[in-house]
């Protein structure tokens, strides 16, 4: 039995889709995964139902309804699988049901994702001063996903989990973009695209009503979500996958922020989880706290920026060796998350192979990805370039066994080359959202 403030927010969902707006403008919900995402997904598949069955005529249910969730590729391991799992049962689901809801997962361009940023390019770990992360991460994936939409079909709307009762500056924040009497406001980054927040005058109390109390619509176990939450005993807070305004903060200190981020002195749901039984997260926890700890090291930065000009105190980019270093502990800790679970992946091929190609644009030669990943799993990862540039490496030394120098400089002008080459190919790299 529903209480009347849900009943309502069904009822105006409904009204929302079928009378208040004469439009097909497609509708786009921020999925994370997370308590008051999952709540908004499910009084809006609630309201989808209540369509089908109250209005029988053609094509009642024309306007596309996208569940978009935002894969950083750095996400915590547990919330990842999760959520991964949650996304093939809605798609499942409602194919069954024949509502027009649809997932997609945005992910982060290769050159923007965490591991290419810090170990390819050198940047320092985000912290307050310098979060470069949560713009190319989180911000640009997914607002390229609506900006398509916006393209394909004029405009779009936005609906977010977002709740007046999260914080004050929540509340300050809805309130001063909401317009008296209409429930769309002006997305104050994108063009042509409305915001559309239906729980958010629901308080955390409901909102673990709705969790606990509903039966998930497309057939997932609320429990596990509960149990989640449970574990992870920080704030009470949920990252948003769709960033409505640049007043939100970095994810670092919610349940369901990314298991590197150092924006945060200490990630207390991690710590948490850690705590309540899943020891095996440790090296994660030691492996962020370690990156934290040796950010602003001098012989660790480089004196320039990668521009050119001198850095601010000397603290330029990170020096190669240790950005080698950082590669050598992530193939190290994700080896030893493997041994527990063998589909645990901390950093995928596409970026190995990138992280190479930055280090031969930026004229380092002397450290091999396929070197360091060998001498972790004991096994050949090989990169047809690198084969190919061993064996021209040899040759090389020996038609310059007499001028060694020019030798050595030939095979990095050649590597130079090679590596601009494969940049402008992109072959086999993942698109922005899949």
């Amino acid at each position: 039995m529903m209480n009347k403030r849900i009943e309502y927010i069904i009822d105006e969902i409904k009204d929302q889709y079928m009378y208040a707006d004469d439009t097909y403008r497609p509708w786009i919900i921020g999925f994370s995964g997370g308590k008051d995402s999952t709540v908004l997904l499910t009084l809006v598949w609630l309201a989808l139902k209540k369509i089908k069955e109250d209005i029988l005529v053609p094509f009642q249910l024309r306007r596309p309804v996208y569940v978009v969730c935002n894969d950083t590729l750095v996400e915590n391991p547990i919330i990842s699988s999760y959520v991964d799992d949650v996304l093939s049962q809605i798609e499942k689901q409602a194919r069954k049901e024949d509502l027009p809801i649809f997932v997609r997962k945005t992910i982060p361009k290769l050159e923007d994702s965490f591991w290419v940023n810090v170990i390819g390019k050198g940047y320092p770990v985000p912290n307050t001063a310098f979060r470069w992360c949560t713009e190319k991460m989180k911000i640009k994936p997914t607002a390229r996903f609506i900006t398509e939409q916006v393209d394909e079909c004029g405009e779009a709307i936005i609906l977010i989990g977002t709740r007046k009762s999260e914080s004050a500056t929540r509340a300050r924040s809805i309130k001063k973009h909401e317009i008296h009497g209409q429930r769309l406001t002006h997305h104050t980054l994108l063009h042509n695209t409305y915001v559309y927040a239906p729980i958010k005058e629901l308080t955390l109390e409901e909102v673990w009503y709705i969790v606990n109390a509903i039966p998930c619509p497309w057939g997932s176990d609320n429990s596990v979500l509960f149990n989640i939450y449970m574990d992870a005993s920080a704030d009470d807070y949920e990252c948003p996958t769709v960033v409505t305004d640049k007043s939100h903060g970095s994810c670092g200190q919610s349940r369901f922020g990314c298991w590197v981020c150092t924006v945060v002195k200490d990630d207390k749901s991690m710590r948490s989880l850690i705590k309540n039984g899943r020891e095996w997260m440790r090296p994660l926890y030691d492996f962020r706290m370690e990156l934290d700890s040796e950010r602003n090291i001098l012989e660790n930065r480089m004196p320039f920026r990668r521009d050119g000009r001198r850095a601010v105190n000397d603290m330029g980019p990170y020096v190669f060796k240790y950005r080698a270093k950082i590669l050598k502990k992530l193939l190290e800790v994700q080896h030893e998350l493997q041994q527990v679970d063998s589909k645990i992946r901390l950093i995928s091929d596409q970026e190995l192979i990138a992280i190479q190609v930055n280090w031969y644009r930026d004229f380092n030669f002397g450290y091999q990805v396929s070197e360091i990943y060998n001498s972790i799993y004991k096994e050949s990862f090989i990169m047809e370039e690198s084969v190919k540039n061993k064996l021209e490496a040899d040759l090389m030394r020996e038609v310059c066994v007499n001028n060694p120098e020019e030798g050595e400089l030939i095979e990095q002008l050649l590597l130079l080359q090679k590596s601009k080459s494969l940049m402008q190919r992109r072959r086999g790299l993942k698109n922005g959202y899949c």
